[in-house]
């Protein structure tokens, strides 16, 4: 037997063995006693990813297993369930949809149903400036600003009148998401923003009476702004005017018109004299 032969033989052993070897540990594993069944349950998820205002088709989720004990709170776990709905909520790939997530069944899709019960929409128009240079896209929070000219140029005022509002839709556009992916301005002549109804109010009126503005937030800014205002005399170090006191109208008595106090007689000017004697003859002849 040559070299070449004796080492194939050994290889040929070698594969043998290792195949006994692993088959042998297969069935060991396989004998071992498994831990106790997880009990299972059926989540509805999303077949892909699903923008806010998306209607919900049976073509959009699916029913996957997911562990009992692991179950989120509120997880529709039969497709019927989510069909006809509108998401209030983008959702992602896999992701288990839930009731908070979706609107009641019967209110349609689009922005109608996001918009939370006691909450209003209110659309504004805006230009480049006003929008900020388009960076107003949903998502984000702004304060509205008012610059009010009364006639009266010393009258001039600006001031915050709603502060910390977010922004639904640019133009046509309310997927948020998508527009915080895309990070990038949104041309658009028109901003609907999600306010209260007395802020609605406030809108409408500074709309109608003066030029309005849009600031835009930090995220994670959440404080009031609170401002007293800026008069144009206070732009260059005046003083604002003084409001007069809004007090209740007090009638006035008449009174009788004083008459001019009357000068006393002052005595009759008598000029100074002085006597002369011309020989036998004596006069008096005035000072001039």
């Amino acid at each position: 037997m040559n070299r070449n032969t004796r080492t194939i033989l050994v290889l040929i052993l070698a594969v043998a063995v290792a195949g006994v070897a692993s088959y042998g540990v297969y069935l060991a594993v396989r004998a071992m006693p498994h831990g106790p069944a997880v009990p299972q349950a059926q989540a509805v998820v999303a077949a892909r990813a699903l923008p806010v205002g998306t209607l919900v088709g049976a073509e959009d989720v699916k029913l996957v297993p997911w562990p009992a004990a692991n179950m989120i709170p509120g997880a529709l776990t039969r497709i019927e369930q989510a069909v006809n709905r509108g998401l209030v909520a983008s959702v992602s790939l896999n992701e288990p949809l839930t009731d908070a997530k979706l609107a009641k069944v019967g209110a349609g899709a689009g922005l109608p149903p996001t918009i939370p019960p006691g909450m209003r929409a209110i659309s504004i128009k805006v230009n480049e400036v006003i929008g900020v240079a388009g960076f107003v896209v949903p998502g984000t929070h702004v304060d509205v600003l008012v610059a009010i000219n009364q006639g009266d140029s010393r009258d001039a005022v600006a001031r915050v009148v709603v502060s910390n509002v977010q922004v639904l839709t640019a133009g046509t556009r309310y997927d948020q998401e998508s527009a915080r992916k895309d990070a990038k301005p949104i041309p658009t002549s028109v901003v609907t923003l999600l306010v209260s109804p007395e802020n609605a109010e406030r809108l409408t009126l500074a709309a109608d009476e003066g030029k309005i503005m849009l600031t835009l937030r930090n995220p994670g800014d959440d404080e009031m702004t609170q401002t007293a205002g800026v008069h144009r005399g206070s732009l260059f170090g005046g003083s604002p005017p003084a409001e007069k006191p809004a007090g209740p109208v007090v009638p006035v008595a008449r009174r009788a018109p004083k008459r001019a106090p009357q000068a006393e007689a002052q005595p009759a000017y008598r000029p100074y004299t002085v006597e002369t004697i011309r020989a036998a003859k004596r006069a008096e002849e005035p000072v001039r």
